[in-house]
């Protein structure tokens, strides 16, 4: 088989999509990644790069144009990092990341599940409810560039609320009129590092500064900026974080004025949500979400379920309404303070839950005797550990329901599970993520030997 050649051109038809967003074109027997095509495209491409197993490239000419092609609606893509798919209809986008979990099934998990269907989202425009903004030395606020920490300057976002873009607007008129220097990574010098905003279906924000250092200069006046932005913020919080490296939260949180935290209220449900707290982004669709794993896990009232990688509570008190005893468990300490309190908060008596690694705690309450029901699981994107698999299996749980924010993990992972007597039995994708490659999954599981 001939090796391509680095800026040659090829002509080629986009097959489809690869994990993050680029058409997929095979020349020569050769897998192509290529920038900025559309499925069903025929395409002159010239190969940028080659590498041993694929190569990258970009259109130079379509023969054909899809009819699902769209002219970008943001002026920043292609030079900021957020979004991948502008450049597609939304219909076409859900074909993609449908496909993306199927695949993810398929030839990472070995699974011959269907993935029933992706709900979309009827809003896919200003849907999310945490923006991070980070800053440069130079005083740009905006976003990164595409696999790179270069920032570029953004104004108006169509993933971001409208109050957040406001107070990204008074932080780099603060930083201009004080002089005060944004983050410099390279060198470890600079004060600002991240504007962090947390909104609610209200319209109400929480505003963290991320900062190299324990206070900023013009406290006051920056707060005064910040609430006339966004008059709806209820508080203002500076958070302490002098480590080198990219990580964006805090080790230490001090109130400038007003509240340390939001209130929010998802399926029913009143949350209170602290800066370090997991929240999904994208507060519609989330409930979506929570209400598929829901039903996934076939509760009757008379159910002890376990829920791993609790967050602050969210799924866990979502499960309490139908089930009669729910555990939850979670590694951060702020997120279980957290769901203590949501619970109580929300007069929920059949729910407790315990801090620490989730490896340990499945580890414990198998080695204690639990025998749950059902388990849900939402993991990071990393997916879960395999000693966590082996423990939930330990427990012989009826049912698993695996909520995934990452199909390749996954589908890594239902493998796994697969390897243990647990197998895929149901599947749904749901897009919390309009615009970007990213997508969540809920996956049913069950012994070998039940249906359920």
């Amino acid at each position: 088989m001939p090796a391509l050649e680095k800026n040659h051109i090829y002509r080629s038809t986009i097959e489809g999509y690869s994990s993050e967003g680029l058409g997929v074109a095979r020349i020569d027997g050769q897998v192509v990644f290529v920038h900025d095509a559309v499925r069903g495209e025929d395409c002159d491409i010239l190969v940028m790069k080659v590498l041993k197993n694929v190569a990258f490239g970009k259109p130079v000419l379509r023969h054909s144009t899809s009819p699902h092609r769209q002219e970008p609606d943001c002026p920043y893509y292609g030079r900021c990092g957020g979004c991948d798919f502008r450049h597609l209809d939304y219909a076409e986008e859900l074909w993609a990341k449908r496909q993306r979990v199927q695949d993810a099934l398929t030839r990472l998990g070995g699974s011959d599940v269907t993935v029933e269907e992706i709900l979309g989202d009827p809003q896919p425009l200003r849907y999310r409810n945490k923006s991070q903004y980070p800053v440069s030395a130079d005083g740009r606020v905006g976003f990164y560039r595409a696999r790179s920490h270069q920032v570029v300057e953004v104004e108006h976002c169509l993933l971001q609320k409208p109050q957040a873009d406001a107070l990204a607007a008074a932080l780099r008129q603060y930083l201009a009129q004080y002089h005060v220097p944004g983050y410099d990574e390279t060198t470890g010098r600079g004060l600002v590092r991240h504007l962090y905003v947390r909104s609610n279906c209200k319209g109400e924000s929480l505003v963290c500064l991320l900062v190299n250092g324990e206070s900023l200069p013009y406290e006051t006046e920056l707060v005064a900026l910040l609430r006339q932005a966004a008059p709806q913020t209820v508080g203002v919080v500076l958070g302490v974080n002098t480590r080198p490296g990219n990580a964006i939260l805090g080790d230490r949180y001090r109130t400038l004025w007003g509240e340390d935290a939001l209130t929010d209220v998802l399926c029913g449900r009143t949350v209170r949500l602290s800066v370090p707290s997991f929240y999904q982004v994208n507060h519609p669709q989330a409930e979506v979400l929570y209400g598929k794993a829901l039903e996934f896990a076939g509760l009757t009232g008379n159910e002890t379920v376990l829920d791993l990688y609790c967050g602050i509570g969210t799924i866990t008190l979502c499960l309490a309404k139908a089930a009669k005893r729910v555990i939850g468990a979670e590694i951060v300490p702020p997120a279980i303070r957290d769901a203590k309190e949501n619970a109580l908060r929300n007069h929920v008596e059949n729910a407790e839950f315990f801090c620490g690694d989730a490896a340990d705690i499945a580890a414990k309450l198998e080695s204690d005797g639990l025998r749950p029901d059902v388990v849900t699981v939402d993991p990071p994107r990393k997916g879960l550990a395999p000693e966590v698999i082996a423990s939930i299996a330990a427990m012989a749980p009826r049912r698993v329901v695996y909520v995934s924010c990452d199909p390749g993990t996954l589908g890594r992972d239902v493998k796994r599970f697969a390897e243990m007597g647990y197998l895929a039995r149901r599947a749904v994708a749901v897009d919390l993520f309009p615009r970007t490659r990213h997508v969540e999954t809920v996956v049913l599981l069950s012994r070998e030997t039940k249906a359920g």
